[in-house]
């Protein structure tokens, strides 16, 4: 995941090098599981049905996906990117194995790079963008150059809207929200759909508990 110091990308600010240690344990262990309703495993099958050996990993978090799953060949070609220094480091140095090449971006700004990939994955990073919907529909729009014609991209994120939640997920996410850790108040599926299908074709979404997850083509 990704941050600058300003206040539209205050709620990435928390991915401190502290914060990454217990990512897993908090987010992808307890908050999945029990919270969110849509248990990590669910989210790794994702990976391993869609990654390739030419894969851009965009808001990485810890790496954990691309440690843990499955690419099509032992020596796949990986690219990390991301704005927060820490979660770049911390990843490259779980998965130093594949060698990954870093970049650093904003997601929100055109991305200066002449690279194309056969899949890129974008995962809890939405929910984390400023604005709307349809203002963080640029996301797809920037990745989209950065797809190869037969590419895929793929990813998840936290909804509200008409989204089923347990007391204790509406709780946290008043909580991550008034803190500016997420910023998804105005997220819907309605409204991820109609993004998507502005940029791309076949286009896969279904809800997991309170988690959108989504798959498009060229």
């Amino acid at each position: 995941m990704s941050f600058t110091t300003s206040d539209s990308y205050k709620g990435q600010a928390i991915y401190t090098k502290f914060i990454l240690t217990i990512y897993n344990l908090w987010v992808l262990g307890i908050s999945n599981s029990l919270i969110w309703k849509c248990p990590t495993k669910k989210l790794l099958e994702q990976y391993n049905k869609y990654v390739s050996d030419n894969h851009l990993d965009v808001g990485v978090g810890t790496g954990y996906y691309i440690n843990k799953c499955v690419f099509p060949s032992k020596d796949p070609n990986i690219t990390l990117m991301d704005l927060n220094s820490n979660s770049l480091d911390y990843s490259v140095k779980i998965n130093q194995r594949y060698q990954p090449k870093t970049i650093i971006a904003d997601i929100l700004k055109p991305i200066n790079s002449n690279s194309k990939y056969n899949s890129i994955s974008i995962n809890y990073l939405l929910h984390c963008l400023p604005g709307s919907m349809e203002a963080k529909g640029i996301v797809f729009y920037n990745l989209k150059k950065l797809l190869n014609k037969k590419g895929v991209i793929f990813g998840s994120t936290i909804l509200q809207g008409d989204i089923k939640q347990n007391m204790l997920a509406k709780r946290l996410l008043r909580i991550y929200n008034k803190k500016g850790i997420f910023s998804n108040n105005q997220d819907d599926l309605i409204s991820l759909k109609k993004q998507l299908e502005k940029y791309f074709s076949d286009i896969k979404l279904i809800v997991i508990g309170s988690v959108a997850v989504f798959s498009a083509r060229n």
